[in-house]
Parts: structure tokens; C-alpha cells; sequence
């Protein structure tokens, strides 16, 4: 039996990128070139070239051609992460933001029955984030995009308490994906190496500070999901669970045991290997994997949906995994 299969982990870039028009200097400010051939367009910031993306970042037949070889019937579209831009000015990032979710909602538009969308909004600016997220929900968007550290600073900080609580108040999803990670001076080897080692390290980083500064216990209506699997948090748990149960210190930041936090979030599948994928089901449970593949990123997974019959798990399970818990990560129908 097949299931049709929502993937939440996505991206998009824009067509293009108006001219930087702020006050600031817009060093930062990305534009859209044109690349090696017609369906390639550099993403040039600060005069370099970030990144060689193709059309399917922005085209929506080509986009859902890929889809259906994949098998997947929805997409869940987010911004690139490096359009976050949380180093920007304020202004800056706001106008930057807003062009980014204006692609979002137009591609959404244009195709309702094969996408939905998360935002972006300025987390350097917690109180503006909160204000940005209501503007962002209203206009029909499922929630928003956060990067595992705005700045440096753990999610888990107070000073972001604001903007959770608005996301829980407004019943916004939040996908952390990682971002600009902890510990680029410890990795041998070419700066691409960030993406496999550093990535999903500072999303265990990003769990953990939202278990320890006490977001996820004040907020249990939050919908938080967590790009790659969760990175590298799976095997730190039983780790931080042992700390919270010998140490009353802990246990007394942290509330509730920390795996009955875990199986309260939501992951994607990116993890790359069938067994790694059952371990993780075993640890979160199969009501909180949710399909994700990077799309259309170089380290996209091609075969989401085989590594998960690969399992051979019962029709109840594959449809959790396929669709069910996406829709409540989502909260509802899409």
C-alpha cells in the first residue's frame, strides 16, 4: 500500500533579487546571477559566488517533475538558509525577509495542491521576529524556518522567550535547520566538510539549549522539528538524561526527563542510511519522523521514500512516516 508522502524538509531560492536599495551598504545582500547554462543561477554575496543553485529552486514544473520520481506528492518549502540573514541590519533583513516569503507564497499559490510554506522572519530582532511571525502566519504560511543559532546565541536563550511564545500563541511550526555551526576551527579538511560534520552537531547543540533553558517544558504546545534527523542528538540523550537524573541542579533546569522532551519533537528522515533511520525511530518514536531530503540541494536524498520501505515497517507506521506526523507538525491539513 502506498501513502502519498509530505516532505518538510525544502528549499527554495528566488528567481531573482531586487537591487539592494537600504541604507546599510548591503555587503551582505545576495544577488541572482546567471550561471553556466539556463537552468543554473549563481547566488552571489559580498561578491563571491555562495552558491550555484538550479531552477528547481524556483520552477515549479521542473520542481514537481522531480517530485514525482522521488515519490513525493507534497513539499514543505523553506528559504535557503543562508537567506535567514540574521547578520544583516535589521532593516536589511526585514526587506531581504519579505521578498523571500513573497517567492514562497506565490509558489504556494500557484501550486496549492503540492506546496506549503515556512517563513523567515528577522531572529536577531526577537521582539520584531514576534511581530514578523503574526504577519507571516496571516498571510497563510504554516510557520517559519529558524537556524540552529542566531548569531552564535543558543535558541535556548531568554532573550528569544518572546518569539516562542508567540509561535506557541499563534500555532506557528518551527523547522530548525542548521546554520553557520559551532566549531569551524576543528574540522580538517575543505570548508564543505561543515555541512557533514558541522551541521548536524549544532543541531544537537540547538535541542539541547531549548531542553536546558526551559523552552520546551514553559511551551508544551510548541511544534518544534529538527532538520537532519536531529544531527547528532539521538546518542547525546540517554548522555544528558543520566546528568538530569543523578544531578537535582539539572533535573531542576531542565523539568521533565529529557527523553520525554525528545519524543515531543519532530525530525526529519535526512539521515542517509536505513539503519540509522530505525535507531532514530526507536529513540523518538515513528509518530515524530517526518519525510526530508534537502531538496534541491547537491546532498539531497534521491530515495526517501525507498530507505523507509527498506524498514519494512507495518502500513500503520510507513503512514505516520509518509504523511501523518507532517500534518501535525503542519497542525492540519495542507
Amino acid at each position: 500500500m502506498t501513502f502519498p508522502a509530505i516532505d518538510i524538509h525544502t528549499h527554495i531560492v528566488p528567481a531573482d533579487i531586487p537591487a539592494y536599495a537600504g541604507k546599510h551598504g548591503g555587503k551582505q545582500w545576495p544577488q541572482m546571477c546567471e550561471a553556466h547554462d539556463c537552468h543554473h543561477k549563481s547566488v552571489m554575496i559580498d561578491g563571491k559566488n555562495f552558491r550555484t543553485v538550479t531552477d528547481e529552486c524556483w520552477d515549479i514544473e521542473r520542481r514537481t517533475e522531480v517530485m514525482t520520481r522521488m515519490g513525493i506528492a507534497r513539499q514543505v518549502l523553506s528559504p535557503m538558509p543562508e537567506l535567514l540573514s540574521y547578520w544583516m541590519p535589521l532593516e536589511d533583513a526585514l526587506a531581504l525577509g519579505r521578498h523571500v516569503n513573497g517567492a514562497i507564497a506565490d509558489m504556494v499559490a500557484r501550486a496549492p495542491d503540492k506546496f506549503a510554506g515556512l517563513g523567515t522572519v528577522p531572529m536577531q530582532d526577537p521582539d520584531v521576529a514576534a511581530r514578523e511571525l503574526e504577519r507571516v502566519m496571516k498571510d497563510g504560511f504554516r510557520g517559519v524556518e529558524v537556524g540552529s543559532n542566531i548569531n552564535g546565541v543558543a535558541l535556548g536563550d531568554p532573550r528569544f522567550e518572546v518569539f516562542f511564545a508567540a509561535a506557541e500563541e499563534l500555532g506557528a511550526a518551527i523547522f530548525v535547520h542548521a546554520l553557520h555551526p559551532a566549531g569551524k576551527e576543528r574540522i580538517v579538511g575543505p570548508p564543505g566538510l561543515m555541512t557533514f560534520i558541522g551541521f548536524p552537531m549544532d543541531t544537537a547543540f540547538a535541542i539541547a539549549s531549548l531542553m536546558t533553558g526551559g523552552v520546551i517544558t514553559r511551551h508544551p504546545r510548541l511544534r518544534l522539528a529538527f532538520s537532519h534527523g536531529g544531527g547528532a542528538f539521538a546518542s547525546i540523550l540517554p548522555r544528558l538524561a543520566h546528568g538530569w537524573s543523578i544531578k537535582p541542579e539539572f533535573a531542576a533546569l531542565i523539568g521533565a526527563s529529557p527523553f520525554e522532551q525528545a519524543r515531543k519533537l519532530f525530525y526529519d528522515t535526512l539521515v542517509y542510511d536505513p539503519a540509522t533511520l530505525r535507531f532514530l525511530i526507536e529513540r523518538f518514536g515513528v509518530s515524530q519522523l517526518c519525510v526530508g531530503t534537502d531538496f534541491p540541494f547537491e546532498v539531497y536524498e534521491r530515495k526517501p521514500i525507498e530507505a523507509i520501505a527498506s524498514l519494512k515497517l507495518n502500513d500503520s507506521d510507513i503512514k505516520a512516516l509518509h504523511h501523518d506526523n507532517a500534518i501535525r507538525f503542519l497542525g492540519g491539513n495542507i
